[in-house]
């Protein structure tokens, strides 16, 4: 089966949420939800690093942790492994406790307003789960959570409040200006209005693979290339590696457009069957594993039927105005090797 591409570098932070195997509860009691802390805390010190906030579900849990070293990967599989020892010693059951691999969105934690976003969706998660009666009860008394540790003193030493504060400039012991803030958004999930702007917010939380903006998108660009050196296609999967194909795909047409002296907008302007477009969609489609619907979205040519069509004309006998591009783009191939 084909895995997520991982993305690592010291300094990384990600959003990490798993769920039980088959949506079967993970904590069955508090004993479990102390043990699972416990052994996140080992978890931290063996690989440094640093969670900036939590929650534990009944069936799943999200972090929010930072990476100072490189080894997210590294440290999930000893997390995950070492509480399902625990969690199947403790129940005396058997197999899987977690449904899969866990999933892992990286976040752009130079800029504090996407921490606040993802601090905020872990916070919040027992109010969106009907845990707690959103008017009646505080969020704080849902003890399983970083939440009321940002409102008291003490903490443990792994749990670092600093830069969640501070992404609303509050200082490290403004507890109460943290409560007034999570406690509004609370409010605002029970107004419809409300609930929409969260869930617009909240959007690259569920479906993305990344939350940041393009600077941060094309930052990554290096780091993925990186990821999938040396790796075989089919095992991996996911935004990331999809936004790795295009990106490389970019790049390529990007040369070719330079080899057929095109600029882009000469491009956007020629007809959706032009024998530039054509050779064009037969050289990426060649050369890079972005889908048809990619290419003939990029290239502008209507269906993606096109893109078959012009990868048939290519192979079989270029007609006579095909036959030069193609030898252009293949010239152009030859000289960079």
């Amino acid at each position: 089966m084909a895995r997520p591409l991982r993305i690592e570098y010291p300094g990384a932070v990600y959003h990490v949420m798993a769920r039980g195997n088959q949506g079967r509860a993970i904590f069955k009691d508090e004993a479990d939800r102390k043990r699972f802390l416990e052994t996140l805390e080992e978890s931290c010190e063996k690989t440094g690093w640093l969670i900036h906030a939590y929650v534990l579900m009944g069936n799943h849990y999200h972090l929010l942790v930072e990476t100072p070293e490189a080894n997210l990967v590294a440290g999930m599989k000893w997390l995950q492994g070492t509480y399902t020892q625990r969690y199947n010693g403790r129940h005396k059951v058997f197999g899987h406790l977690f449904q899969g691999r866990y999933k892992a969105i990286i976040v752009d934690g130079q800029d504090p307003n996407y921490l606040q976003v993802v601090s905020t969706y872990i916070h919040l998660n027992p109010a969106r789960a009907g845990l707690i009666r959103i008017g009646q009860d505080k969020l704080k008394s849902y003890l399983w959570s970083s939440y009321p540790g940002y409102l008291n003193g003490s903490v443990p030493w792994w749990l670092r409040r600093d830069k969640v504060l501070g992404s609303l400039r509050l200082g490290k012991g403004d507890g109460r200006g943290y409560e007034a803030y999570i406690e509004s958004r609370a409010l605002e999930l029970a107004m419809k209005e409300g609930r929409q702007e969260l869930e617009e917010q909240w959007k690259a939380l569920r479906r993305g693979w990344y939350v940041g903006n393009q600077a941060f998108l094309e930052r990554l660009e290096s780091w993925l290339d990186k990821a999938v050196k040396g790796r075989q296609r089919e095992s991996q999967s996911g935004g990331a590696r999809q936004a790795h194909d295009e990106a490389a795909a970019e790049r390529l047409l990007a040369k070719g457009l330079r080899g057929l002296g095109l600029g882009e907008s000469e491009l956007m302007s020629l007809p959706k069957g032009a024998p530039e477009k054509v050779a064009l969609a037969w050289w990426l489609r060649g050369r890079t594993t972005v889908p048809l619907v990619w290419v003939s979205q990029r290239l502008q040519m209507g269906h993606y039927t096109r893109v078959t069509q012009a990868i048939s004309r290519m192979n079989r006998k270029p007609a006579r105005k095909l036959k030069p591009l193609r030898d252009r783009l293949l010239k152009l191939e030859a000289k960079t090797r």
